[in-house]
């Protein structure tokens, strides 16, 4: 008995050591579960911490969103207010300035942007000879954008004429690379505002003008007497007061009148019938359609800085003459206008003038009495002409600035005319063996 109570000791020493060594695990892993609870309490925290964070940030930016959809309603509300009251002035301008026994022959609309000081040029060189036809013109101002000065300006002449502004905030997407983005935001503008005074103040006819342009004396007699053909003859899509050859050296006679195949704008009349069919698209289609133009301009273009960049103002628009007296275009006969009888008109002009050929023409012209007809094959050689006489070069969708039928008529030593005439003009215009 004594010796196995001896040997269940030896049991006990390593028995001993084992619970010692287990109780040492034990707490070990309480240790390192006690440090992994620990982080995850502390990792618990911080995605708490992080979750308030963002909850905080939301709940910012939920605010901000308010703030900004109420900010969005009183703008909205404002311009809802504002756009009110410039239709409400507008409407009393309006009744103000226009006789109600007088049938208006067109609204003026001057365009404008940012250029003031070539506003005030502008508004005061109308006002000195629309006064006096102030019925028959009504004067609007056309802002595009918000320039201050302009506003102010145009605001300045409000007994005398109605102001409108255009806001455009959309973004502008050119068709072709290199374009420039001004030219597309000028056509939204031109389209909102002959909108404006065609749909909504029901104007019959529209003369448009830019922020840097004079008129001449007898600015409205000849659109009033113009405006006859327009409602007469559908063949004519516009009437314009410029000639793109006008310089002083190219033109003798104020009283004469031309048909053009080539849209010479700056200072042009339409109708409301033209302008429900170009105002759905914005495209300029003439259909077969031509302009009025007349010899010697009624406008003056003295923006030399603009959306253009200046382009050939020192070359073509600064030697422009002006017709600088006053037409009694009442009593004069426009019917040879009518297309059923310019092209025999041009045609007998044309068949008059004497041929020349040769190298040096500008030269070969000077030496010969009366009108010449100078023949060119295709555009370049066109262009090479054109430089020899130092008239336009330009031509657009197959057509050289001013030509009609092909033909380009200008004054070379006053008072003779000199007709460029192209390949198949005179096959055009009927003339045969000339």
């Amino acid at each position: 008995m004594a010796r196995l109570s001896c040997d269940f000791r030896y049991f006990l020493i390593p028995a001993a050591f084992l619970f010692i060594y287990i109780q040492m695990r034990l707490f070990a892993t309480q240790s390192e579960y006690a440090d992994r609870m620990a982080e995850a309490v502390d990792a618990e925290h911080h995605c708490t911490s992080q979750m308030r964070l963002h909850i905080d940030q939301i709940s910012m930016q939920q605010e901000q969103i308010v703030a900004l959809k109420e900010g969005k309603k009183r703008k909205d509300q404002e311009c809802a207010q504002l756009k009110a009251l410039v239709n409400d002035l507008e409407e009393k301008t309006l009744q103000r300035i226009i006789d109600k026994t007088q049938v208006p022959v067109a609204a003026v609309v001057i365009m404008a942007c940012n250029r003031a000081d070539y506003l005030e040029r502008t508004i005061a060189s109308v006002l000195k000879h629309q006064n006096s036809v102030a019925s028959k013109y009504p004067l609007f101002i056309s802002q595009d954008g918000s320039e201050p000065n302009v506003k102010d300006k145009a605001l300045s002449y409000l007994n005398q004429l109605t102001y409108m502004q255009h806001i455009d905030y959309d973004p502008v997407q050119a068709e072709r690379p290199g374009e420039l983005i001004a030219y597309y935001k000028i056509a939204r503008h031109y389209k909102w505002a002959l909108d404006e005074l065609f749909f909504k103040h029901n104007f019959d006819r529209v003369i448009i003008l830019e922020d840097d342009m004079e008129i001449a004396p007898d600015f409205f007699d000849y659109f009033e007497a113009a405006s006859a053909l327009l409602d007469k003859d559908k063949s004519i899509m516009a009437v314009s007061s410029w000639n793109d050859n006008g310089q002083k050296q190219f033109v003798y006679d104020p009283y004469a009148l031309y048909r053009s195949d080539f849209f010479p704008g700056l200072g042009w009349m339409l109708t409301k019938s033209t302008w429900n069919e170009l105002s759905p698209k914005l495209k300029d289609n003439h259909k077969g359609r031509q302009f009025i133009r007349p010899e010697v301009c009624r406008t003056y273009n003295f923006g030399e800085h603009g959306s253009s960049m200046g382009q050939f103002f020192q070359s073509y628009l600064e030697p422009i003459k002006m017709n600088d007296i006053k037409v009694d275009w009442k009593s004069q006969d426009l019917s040879y206008l009518l297309e059923d009888k310019y092209v025999k008109h041009f045609a007998d002009l044309l068949r008059m003038a004497k041929p020349v050929r040769g190298t040096d023409l500008a030269l070969l012209t000077s030496t010969i009495d009366g009108d010449v007809r100078i023949q060119y094959n295709d555009q370049s050689d066109f262009e090479n002409i054109a430089r020899q006489f130092e008239v336009f070069e330009e031509w657009k969708d197959g057509v050289p600035r001013t030509a009609y039928k092909g033909v380009v008529i200008f004054r070379y030593h006053p008072p003779k005319r000199v007709f460029l005439v192209g390949p198949d003009s005179l096959q055009q215009l009927g003339i045969e063996n000339a």
